[in-house]
């Protein structure tokens, strides 16, 4: 059978259409030949996902973006596909990421671990955005510029109070100070150099003092070995000794016992020598007075006359 050019022509137009639809879906990464479910998701910003983005599970790419169309004027909504070999919860997550440096993004399908039903094509997924590197570069920015603001406003808060400080009279005085601080330290080092000069000057005087220093030292050191070897020692003992028991004594004459401490506090002994004192002084006064009372004086032996009172 003779095939004509018309039906060769439209053999090859169905060809030519059918090939423009699987590669148009491929380019969309819309695999015609495998059984997927189809799953929606609703965002507030689509983070630069298009048609065609990857979906993954663990990284693993298993379908892809199919369409992005708005929802209810203020939401995105994105239509995606799942092949049927991937089993997750219905209540799943959906999360945009970003896949790396160059800013691609994917979504990612994060498996609930919960005892749902496992999700059908046409469910709708929770949703969620991961911060990318630019996010977390930006915000990490965000903070150190804080910082560093407020160590500016704080430096300059210093240096405002420095200035309120160091007024014109505080800088003249500090400067004041430090000239007299260096005529201070020329004046030390003015001294220094005369110390020096008397000390090089004097070096034999100021080492024949040295030498008698040490000659006393060394005088001394054998006086007290001879005071060790002389019985100092014993000595200071003994005195130790006699100091205790006069200690003793001067305590048994505050308590009354003892002759001494009866010659001290009795008034009897001061008594009877005063009286005895006074009979003397009557005595001598009566020998003064009647001296032939008591002498009797003759040179021929003649008979003493008894005494008769006037």
């Amino acid at each position: 059978m003779k095939i004509n050019n018309e039906i060769k022509t439209g053999i090859l137009a169905i060809f030519a259409i059918g090939l423009f639809v699987f590669g148009f879906s491929y380019l969309k990464s819309n695999d015609i030949f495998v059984n997927d479910r189809t799953f929606y998701a609703v965002y507030s910003d689509v983070e630069g996902v298009v048609n065609g983005t990857p979906v993954t599970v663990n990284g693993f790419p298993v379908g892809s973006v199919q369409k992005i169309s708005f929802y209810n004027n203020k939401e995105l909504l994105i239509k995606f596909r799942v092949e049927n070999d991937i089993k997750f919860s219905k209540n799943s997550l959906a999360q945009i990421y970003e896949t790396g440096l160059i800013g691609g993004k994917a979504i990612a399908i994060l498996p609930a671990n919960d005892n749902a039903r496992v999700a059908i094509t046409n469910d709708t997924l929770k949703t969620s955005i991961a911060p990318g590197l630019t996010d977390l570069v930006n915000k990490q920015i965000t903070n150190l510029q804080d910082k560093i603001e407020s160590m500016i406003m704080s430096a300059d808060s210093v240096l405002h109070k420095i200035n309120r400080v160091f007024d014109d009279s505080t800088r003249v005085s500090l400067r004041n100070s430090v000239s007299g601080f260096n005529q201070t330290i020329s004046d030390l080092k003015a001294t220094s150099s005369l110390i020096k000069s008397i000390v090089e000057s004097n070096k034999s005087d100021i080492d024949l003092t040295l030498n008698n220093v040490t000659d006393i030292s060394k005088d001394l050191s054998d006086f007290s070995s001879t005071l060790n070897n002389s019985g100092f020692d014993q000595t200071l003992i003994n005195f130790k000794k006699s100091s205790e028991d006069l200690s003793e004594i001067l305590k048994d004459i505050n308590r009354g016992q003892g002759t001494i401490t009866k010659l001290i506090n009795n008034d009897s002994l001061f008594n009877n020598l005063n009286d005895a004192s006074k009979s003397i002084d009557l005595l001598l006064e009566d020998i003064r007075l009647n001296p032939n009372r008591y002498i009797h004086f003759s040179i021929f032996g003649k008979k003493n006359k008894p005494y008769k009172s006037p």
